[in-house]
């Protein structure tokens, strides 16, 4: 992806190749701010730890604002496949990593596919797909959806150095909605098209990181 030469770049993670396709079809490739790189680091929070640590490690991304995105699990009672999930905080065993920018992220997440709810709240993180009664657990500590790799991903960014750290998730299953595999049902199908119009969002949620944030 090409981008306004100069400013600071954007590393916008992935674990899926479902997902990394979702972001390279969709979305204005004229609206971004600084340099864009779609990683895709794997599943699972190792995976993702060591993937951004990589990348991150290099001069060329040096101050990059760093994206967690892809689909999640939601955890609240009544969600649907393709609703929206803005991170205030990531958790899990390790710890929480506040993120930056949730206001603005909601309302051009709310312009950019009206009719679709955006939830706001703490992400948690976990080493595997939750389901059934550990679903409701979750639910219990008050995160809002779950997934794999967003809480690596935040926390191994902010040890590479100060920097905005946000994080936007898709529902693709829900507790009366759960499915077997991404891409074989309706909702799986919903939420990579919800994933595919919110690229433009990153990029504006990217320009706001360039001001002073702290």
């Amino acid at each position: 992806m090409s981008a306004t030469s100069g400013a600071a770049p954007l590393l916008i993670a992935c674990a899926l190749g479902i997902e990394r396709f979702a972001l390279r079809t969709g979305g204005d490739r004229g609206g971004a701010h600084g340099p864009v790189t779609v990683l895709r680091t794997g599943m699972g929070p190792a995976a993702a730890e060591r993937a951004v640590g990589k990348v991150l490690a290099g001069p060329a991304m040096r101050g990059a604002a760093v994206l967690a995105t892809g689909f999640c699990a939601g955890l609240a009672p009544g969600m649907h496949p393709g609703d929206l999930i803005v991170a205030e905080e990531t958790r899990d065993a390790r710890g929480s990593t506040p993120c930056v920018g949730t206001g603005l992220l909601v309302g051009e997440l709310r312009r950019a596919v009206p009719g679709r709810a955006v939830h706001t709240g703490p992400l948690a993180g976990s080493d595997h797909v939750v389901r059934g009664p550990e679903r409701s657990h979750l639910f219990a500590t008050g995160a809002i959806a779950v997934d794999m790799e967003s809480a690596a991903t935040l926390r191994s960014a902010v040890r590479a150095g100060e920097r905005p750290v946000a994080a936007v998730r898709v529902v693709v299953d829900a507790p009366e909605h759960e499915l077997v595999r991404i891409g074989t049902v309706r909702g799986g199908i919903s939420a990579f098209r919800v994933l595919r119009a919110v690229l433009p969002v990153f990029y504006e949620w990217h320009r706001s990181s360039l001001l002073p944030w702290r």
